[in-house]
């Protein structure tokens, strides 16, 4: 029988596991099904963005926890039971079924999602039976016969006579290839994602969309660290802008100018000058440690009568200096 597919290796389980959490209260929180957790967590279900970040939320995990990199034990597992997978239907006949069917799809002009949709299935199944990971019932094989205008015989005889031609042959290689191309990195594919390029792709695409907060307001200062536990949805503006950060202020500090519940971003790639508002960091934050816990301020550059830079603080009047400042770039209410 067909084997699902492992398409996401992840560390979801062994978190969940960690912090105590069981399986149904995950499926509950996140208002998935208890089955699409499982399979989530087998690896053998896509996430979306969305989903990903709220589980991340829900386990109180960072982002990139979720992902397991090549050295990871389980790395080198996965690869050995996908290149199984891609074997195991080789002489079962599901491999040159799929492959008619697809090649039967292309030469009717239908697309993938349409083929789907007339056959009666989902999107997911029917790209399965395509790509020889799942069998067909009986159930389903006269809809999808009669989707392309066949009858159950003449759908047969045809991936028959496909097969003989040997149209088969090329495109199951294709479809090997392609399977094959998610395994082998390429010379642009980092270390940490050789071989899990959807996973990569995925914390890509959710981490160009975020910004992680490194500061929370703490009395009259900021509790500032470069961390990624907590992390907001980024301007459409600042989408992709990974020196940028957030700060979350305490607004009556800056005066009151900056409203209540405010994020303040700032891009460490940018240093301020006379006029800007910016992060004022007591510590070279190059060599800040992930985690370390520091004060910050957020205060008016000014430049005094020998050209130094210092920072202007209101509610009261206080001059600050500091080893670094960021630009501030952008402030968002709530």
């Amino acid at each position: 029988m067909a084997q699902e597919e492992i398409i996401f290796p992840n560390n979801i389980r062994n978190i969940r596991l960690a912090k105590g959490m069981k399986m149904t209260e995950l499926a509950r929180q996140s208002g998935l099904s208890l089955s699409a957790v499982s399979k989530i967590e087998k690896g053998v279900r896509r996430l979306n963005q969305k989903q990903l970040l709220n589980i991340c939320n829900l386990l109180g995990c960072k982002l990139s926890d979720i992902f397991i990199k090549d050295t990871d034990e389980v790395a080198s597992k996965w690869q050995d039971e996908i290149n199984r997978r891609m074997t195991d239907n080789e002489d079962s006949g599901l491999k040159i079924f799929g492959s008619g069917i697809r090649k039967i799809r292309q030469q009717s002009g239908k697309t993938i999602a349409q083929a789907a949709k007339d056959a009666g299935m989902t999107l997911s199944v029917y790209h399965k039976i395509e790509v020889g990971q799942r069998e067909i019932y009986k159930n389903e094989i006269e809809p999808l016969a009669q989707s392309f205008a066949h009858t159950v015989d003449s759908m047969f005889d045809k991936i028959a006579q496909l097969y003989k031609s040997g149209e088969l042959t090329k495109q199951m290689n294709k479809v090997k290839d392609k399977i094959k191309s998610a395994l082998v990195a390429d010379d642009s594919t980092s270390d940490s994602s050789r071989g899990l390029l959807y996973g990569a792709k995925l914390y890509d695409n959710a981490r160009n969309k975020l910004i992680p907060v490194f500061g929370v307001a703490q009395g009259k200062a900021i509790a500032f660290k470069k961390s990624d536990t907590k992390m907001i949805t980024a301007p459409a503006s600042l989408e992709g802008r990974r020196g940028v950060y957030a700060i979350a202020p305490n607004s009556k500090r800056l005066g009151g100018f900056i409203p209540a519940k405010s994020y303040v971003f700032a891009d460490c790639k940018i240093p301020a000058g006379n006029g800007d508002l910016a992060v004022f960091i007591d510590q070279d934050f190059k060599t800040l440690k992930t985690d370390e816990e520091i004060v910050a301020n957020i205060a008016v550059v000014h430049r005094d009568s020998k050209g130094n830079l210092y920072g202007q603080m209101l509610a009261p009047d206080e001059k600050i200096t500091a080893k670094t400042m960021h630009k501030v770039v952008m402030i968002i209410t709530e």
